[in-house]
């Protein structure tokens, strides 16, 4: 009996030890597994938390514009791509550094600050610096700096001026003078008289017709609205250009030579626009060239590309204004433009016609020996090369293609 008692007391005291054993073996696997859960949640804070900082050092990094952090004692945490190209700089550019730098040392104080730095370049540009404090419910987590550059919108803002400011005076002119010549002849009697002033009026009525046409051709170009691409022969818009500048030829005594191949060049292009830009570099040619000076107008294919080029024997152009010809309104010599009535509109719808076709218009010049204007256009996929036998076809004075008439010469 006794034996029997102490076997199961032996037995007891072991299921006791065992449940012990037990229960810290799952109090201590319980708290690996807790330590694991906490460890993996922690990498994936950590991860998340990487992350998110690299998302928002690329995203940073994207955009255009310059960014600087710095803490509460003014030291840089941080730049984006854009703003390190200022940190190693020479030359003009350290002066974005130099500005950054002060900018973020006074926005520490709590102020916002702002600074625009010119560049003199070239090129030239204009940088806006500006700094501010970050601070949230009174607690101060440092400050952070902008670089723009805002170079092109004030270029854009100065040519908004300039538009005004040239459109206002060039509508003033005729305008002025229609009410001028209109009051002269309410009161006029002498028939003569009366029919001279009508024809001026007449005169001023047209030229201000004709500079509000080249606005909404301009505009039209710019924005390259209802724009239709086909293909297109470029000595039958050579030709229906030349037909419009006829009577300025006939009545300036400016002979035109057109020297093209026989064979089509084709160009995949809008009709209108093509020939607005080939008449306006002919009307440029004829107005600036003498009486019995040709005005010589040829095409040619070279490589994948399709030269037309303009040459006059007129004034030239001035070296020192060459880059700014193709610019709206500018005029070369204004009381000459004036005379002939233009308002430096034509080669600004000849550049923007090139730009809208892959193509470019250069200029080569020499003042007192004329200038030479070259439209440069991608040739159509559909343009075989030239015939081994075509040679190109010279018709001195005389519209090409499908016109026949002579031009200037006869007159």
């Amino acid at each position: 009996m006794i034996v029997a008692l102490v076997v199961v007391a032996a037995v007891v005291g072991l299921v006791l030890v065992g449940a012990v054993a037990w229960r810290e073996h799952r109090h201590f696997v319980d708290a690996e597994e807790s330590r694991r859960r906490d460890d993996e949640m922690h990498r994936r804070h950590e991860d998340e938390v990487a992350e998110s900082e690299a998302r928002l050092r690329l995203s940073l990094d994207a955009i255009t514009q310059g960014v600087v952090m710095a803490d509460d004692a003014g030291n840089v945490l941080y730049r984006n791509s854009y703003a390190r190209q200022f940190t190693e700089a020479r030359h003009g550019e350290a002066l974005v550094e130099a500005a950054v730098a002060e900018l973020l040392a006074e926005a520490s104080q709590g102020r916002a600050v702002e600074r625009e730095v010119e560049l003199f370049g070239p090129p030239r540009r204009c940088m806006f610096v500006s700094a501010m404090p970050l601070t949230v419910e009174g607690r101060d987590y440092g400050s952070v700096a902008l670089i723009d550059d805002i170079t092109e919108p004030q270029r854009l803002d100065a040519m908004r001026r300039d538009f005004v400011a040239n459109i206002s005076h060039e509508l003033r002119t005729p305008m002025g003078a229609l009410s001028l010549l209109a009051e002269t002849l309410a009161g006029e009697r002498d028939p003569e008289v009366a029919s001279r002033l009508a024809m001026r009026v007449q005169a001023e009525a047209i030229q201000l017709s004709d500079i509000m046409d080249d606005l909404l051709e301009l505009s039209r170009i710019e924005s390259d609205e209802a724009s239709e691409r086909t293909l297109v022969v470029v000595q039958h818009v050579v030709s229906d250009a030349l037909s419009r500048l006829r009577p300025i030829a006939d009545e300036k005594l400016v002979p035109i030579e057109a020297v093209l191949p026989a064979f089509d060049l084709l160009v995949r292009a809008d009709h209108r626009q093509l020939t607005s830009a080939v008449f306006n570099l002919l009307d440029n040619a004829v107005k600036y060239s003498d009486a019995h000076r040709p005005v010589r107008v040829s095409a040619q294919l070279t490589g994948d590309r399709v030269e037309l080029e303009v040459r006059d024997h007129g004034y030239g152009i001035p070296l020192r204004h060459q880059r700014r010809i193709f610019e709206r309104f500018y005029q070369v010599d204004r009381s000459r433009e004036r005379t002939d009535g233009g308002v430096g509109l034509g080669l600004a719808i000849v550049r923007h016609v090139a730009t809208n076709h892959g193509g470019e218009v250069r200029v080569d010049s020499a003042e007192g020996e004329g200038s030479s204007f070259t439209l440069v256009l991608p040739v159509s996929d559909e343009v075989s090369e030239a015939p081994p036998e075509a040679d190109e076809r010279e018709v001195p004075d005389t519209v090409v293609a499908d016109v026949a008439q002579p031009i200037g010469a006869q007159a």
